[in-house]
C-alpha cells in the first residue's frame, strides 16, 4: 500500500538545537515514503548538521539565506512556500516557536513559516525548564489554535545531562503522525489533536485516614483516552485515584484526588485543547473542614455530623471558558427522567454533546468492563447505543467527536 506521504511536496524546517542530528534521517525517511523533499535551515541548526548532509539526502539545495543571491527566485519563501504541500519543523525551538506565536520573520526559516498557509507540523525540543515556562506554554498554546499540529516531545535523556521532558519525537513517530494525518481514514479528524480527558471518582477527606468518595473505576475515560491516542491525538489524562496505568506514549497522565485538584488542572489545561472529554465522576460536595488527625469516637451512641460544602462546577467552568472551535463534552448518570435531565444538563453547560450512563441494565456503569451509553447532541439527536465493552464505546465517542471535528 503507498504510503499517504507519496508525492507529497515538504519543506522540512531545521531549527538550531541539538536535535537537529535527527532531522537527515527524518528527511531520508520521508524521501523513502516517496515525498519530495526541500530543507530550510537556521544558521544555528548548520552548526549541528552540514547543508551537504541535508543536500545529498534530499537531492536539492538547503534554504538558509533569506537574502542569498544564488536563490532560484529572490523571493524564496514565497516560492517553496507555494511549491510545498506540507511542512514540518523538526526541531522546533522555544525561540522558533516564539517566533511562530509572535509573527516574527527576521531570518529564511520564520519567514517561510510566517507565510505557509497548509498543513505545518512542529516538533519541540528543548529543555525540560524552557518546555514549562508559562511564555512557552502560551505560545505552543497559540500555535496550536492557529491549526498547526505539534507532535509532542518525549521524556529521555536531555543535552543538558538529565532526564525530563524535552526530547525530541523519534523521526519515525513523526513520520507516522503525518501518514495519519494524510491517511484519509478515521484518524485524519483527530491526528494532532490536543484532547483533555477526566477520569475516575474523586476523594474528598473527612479527617487524615477517611474520605468521601463514589464507586468510579476510571475503566471509561482511561478506554476513551487510549482510544484517542491510537488515533494520532495527544491526550492529556487527569485522572483521580485508581489503580489503572495508561500504556500509549501519547498520553501524558496527571493524578488528582479531590475535585478541586481535577479543576485546577482541567481549567489550566483545557484552553490549549481543542476538545476535553469530561468522563469523571466528580463529587459535588466535600466536608467544610478536614481534621487533621483521625477523628475519634466519642462514646458508643453518639452520632457524628459532617457539614459539606459545594466543590467547583468542573464541567460548567470549561463551558463558560469554551472559545469558537473547541469541543466540550460531557458524562450524565441519572436514576430519573435521564433523557430529559441530561439535555438540562447539556443546554445549562455549554456541551457539544452528553453521553448518559445507564444504571437500569446489567453490566453497565461502574466498575464493569462494559457499557451502554446515549449520546445526546446539541440540536436534540439522541443515539442509542448497545451494551458493548468500554473499549467498544470509547471508539463510538471517537467517532462522535471525529465527526464534529
Amino acid at each position: 500500500m503507498a504510503s499517504p506521504l507519496k508525492d507529497k511536496h515538504i519543506i522540512v524546517g531545521i531549527s538550531g538545537g541539538i536535535a537537529a542530528y535527527k532531522a537527515p534521517l527524518l528527511v531520508r525517511l520521508l524521501i523513502k515514503a516517496g515525498a519530495d523533499v526541500r530543507c530550510a535551515a537556521t544558521p544555528h541548526a548548520l552548526q549541528f548538521v552540514t547543508p551537504l548532509t541535508l543536500e545529498t539526502l534530499s537531492g536539492n539545495p538547503v534554504y538558509t539565506d533569506l537574502f542569498d543571491r544564488t536563490n532560484p527566485h529572490s523571493t524564496e519563501h514565497i516560492s517553496l512556500k507555494d511549491w510545498a504541500d506540507i511542512m514540518v519543523v523538526a526541531p522546533a525551538t522555544a525561540n522558533i516557536i516564539g517566533k511562530a506565536a509572535c509573527g516574527i520573520a527576521d531570518d529564511a526559516l520564520s519567514t517561510l513559516l510566517l507565510s505557509f498557509r497548509k498543513t505545518t507540523f512542529v516538533c519541540p525540543a528543548m529543555n525540560s525548564q524552557m518546555l514549562e515556562s508559562p511564555a512557552y506554554r502560551r505560545n505552543i498554546a497559540t500555535l496550536r489554535s492557529d491549526g498547526i499540529i505539534v507532535v509532542e516531545s518525549q521524556c529521555g535523556q536531555l543535552a543538558c545531562g538529565t532526564v525530563g521532558d524535552g526530547r525530541m519525537a523519534e523521526p519515525e513517530q513523526i513520520i507516522g503522525q503525518m501518514q495519519l494525518a494524510f491517511s484519509g481514514d478515521e484518524h485524519a479528524a483527530l491526528s494532532g489533536k490536543r484532547i483533555l480527558i477526566t477520569a475516575g471518582p474523586t476523594y474528598e477527606k473527612i479527617d487524615s485516614v477517611r474520605f468521601i468518595g463514589n464507586f468510579s473505576s476510571g475503566k471509561m475515560g482511561f478506554a476513551i483516552a487510549e482510544e484517542l491516542s491510537r488515533r494520532g491525538a495527544e491526550v492529556i489524562l487527569v485522572t483521580g485515584p485508581t489503580h489503572l496505568a495508561s500504556s500509549s506514549p501519547n498520553i501524558r497522565r496527571i493524578d488528582v484526588l479531590s475535585a478541586r485538584e481535577m479543576y485546577s488542572a482541567a481549567t489550566e489545561v483545557f484552553p490549549s485543547c481543542q476538545a476535553a472529554i469530561l468522563s469523571a465522576a466528580v463529587a459535588d460536595f466535600r466536608p467544610e473542614h478536614v481534621a487533621d488527625h483521625k477523628i475519634k469516637k466519642q462514646n458508643d451512641t453518639d452520632g457524628m455530623t459532617i457539614r459539606l460544602v459545594q466543590n467547583p462546577d468542573i464541567l460548567a467552568s470549561l463551558g463558560n471558558m469554551k472559545r469558537d472551535g473547541q469541543i466540550l463534552v460531557g458524562f450524565a448518570l441519572e436514576t430519573d427522567n435521564e433523557i430529559e435531565n441530561a439535555k438540562k444538563k447539556l443546554s445549562k453547560k455549554n456541551l457539544d454533546f452528553i453521553v448518559l450512563n445507564s444504571l437500569h441494565d446489567k453490566g453497565a456503569g461502574f466498575g464493569h468492563d462494559t457499557n451502554k451509553i446515549t449520546i445526546i447532541d446539541r440540536d436534540g439527536t439522541t443515539t442509542i447505543g448497545d451494551l458493548k465493552p468500554k473499549t467498544a464505546v470509547a471508539a463510538d465517542i471517537a467517532n462522535h467527536l471525529a465527526s464534529l471535528l
